[in-house]
């Protein structure tokens, strides 16, 4: 099924429906691991992510009474936009099943691509029950997002746009989730030339093929905890599964907190907004113990809402270092606080915010507690400042929050 003639058509295919994701040589992740990285920024694709491939190419290869009959899927997100796109332009109409934990974002770009939306269940294989039952109630023909060789073959084609941009690569790296876009890209790469290394890379909240893999057969997880949303699967295609064994070299797994980082990393160092799943293989790079190597890193999608942007961006900030909060001890007189300040101040610390409680204890004149959540460099800079308070004659304590 997975054949180099499929690949080579949906490649032509898919060019009626995607923009052009040209490799993106990253300085700043070179430096970090020894390697030459290449980012490959599907989140740059008119749905916000690569999905549109699979689903486009799938509804071509369908019979025009099977798209008569209306198409449905389950999705996360970016599956369910790419299925709403290419079912408008084929004039068929598409239902959508998503969680109800799924972005605000997704759910309205899905809807104006031209879908009905429903929300049900709390991860992706809730939905997807819950599509297939509607599908046989109602005679929608169903699409999957990611068990399904026709949709992995579209997804396939990113392997054939990253091999002929960089036909020297080493090493590419593809998110997991159910294993649609890894199985696609790592057929074709080893179609193409068995030396490249394809690794997957899922999140360590819902590691269902690690799983698998170590079982030997597939296998469900009883949960999935993670804010990489988009690969909150728990099972992963058990169509695929041959071909990932088969074809991938390793899987790794990335906690969220690498997440939370590596979005910081993409903001600052590359300017682009890439949602948790897609910055799966950017904090597995320093997972690969290899130098000199050419690395595509594949941005999967970039499809996030401000609130949780916000919230990963805030506590980023955290995790460096670069915001964090002390507790001081002073008595409640006059000019203790401006002592602070000051002592902060000429170690170039930016105060962001204050809280003064004078009910610390029932004695003020002994101690009053100030709370000073402070804006810094990094680690390096966090400490002078540490330094300093404790030099000045207080006995800062850092208080874990997240503001």
């Amino acid at each position: 099924m997975l054949t180099l003639d499929k690949f080579e058509e949906a490649s032509e295919k898919v060019k009626e429906v995607t923009l052009e994701t040209p490799l993106q040589y990253s300085e700043y992740f070179s430096a970090q691991t020894g390697n030459k990285v290449y980012l490959k920024p599907e989140n740059m694709q008119r749905t916000g992510a690569y999905k549109v491939r699979g689903a486009y190419y799938k509804i071509s290869t369908l019979t025009q009474e099977e798209k008569d009959k209306g198409l449905i899927t389950a999705s996360a997100g970016n599956h369910a936009q790419g299925v709403a796109y290419a079912a408008s332009r084929c004039g068929a109409k598409s239902v959508v099943v998503m969680p109800t934990v799924t972005p605000l974002i997704k759910v309205e770009r899905t809807k104006k691509f031209g879908a009905e939306v429903m929300l049900y269940g709390d991860v992706y294989d809730e939905s997807c029950g819950k599509a297939l039952e509607l599908a046989a109630e109602e005679g929608y023909t169903f699409i999957h997002p990611f068990n399904d060789l026709t949709v992995a073959t579209g997804q396939g084609t990113i392997a054939m746009e990253i091999i002929k941009e960089l036909p020297t690569v080493d090493y590419i790296l593809a998110p997991v989730g159910g294993g649609g876009l890894a199985t696609g890209v790592s057929v074709l790469a080893k179609l193409l030339n068995p030396h490249i290394k394809v690794i997957g890379v899922e999140p360590a909240g819902a590691a269902c093929l690690t799983a698998s893999f170590k079982a030997g057969k597939v296998v469900t997880l009883p949960s999935a905890s993670t804010i990489a949303d988009g690969t909150a699967v728990l099972t992963p295609g058990d169509l695929l599964f041959p071909y990932l064994q088969k074809n991938l070299d390793d899987v790794i797994t990335v906690e969220d907190d690498e997440l939370i980082t590596a979005f910081l990393d993409m903001v600052e160092n590359h300017k682009m907004i890439v949602e948790n799943s897609g910055l799966l293989t950017v904090a597995a790079l320093k997972h690969l113990d290899v130098k000199d190597k050419k690395i595509v890193s594949i941005l999967s999608g970039g499809n996030m809402d401000v609130i949780t942007m916000a919230s990963v961006v805030q506590n980023g900030l955290i995790f460096r270092d670069r915001i964090f909060t002390v507790s001081v001890l002073l008595p409640d007189k006059p000019g203790m606080l401006v002592k602070v300040a000051t002592s902060i101040a000429e170690n170039q610390g930016n105060v962001i915010k204050l809280d003064h409680n004078q009910f610390y204890s029932t004695n003020r004149n002994e101690a009053v507690e100030l709370r000073v959540t402070i804006e810094a460099f990094g680690t390096d800079h966090k400490q002078k400042i540490m330094d300093a308070l404790e030099k000045a004659g207080f006995r800062p304590k850092l208080v874990h929050t997240n503001l």
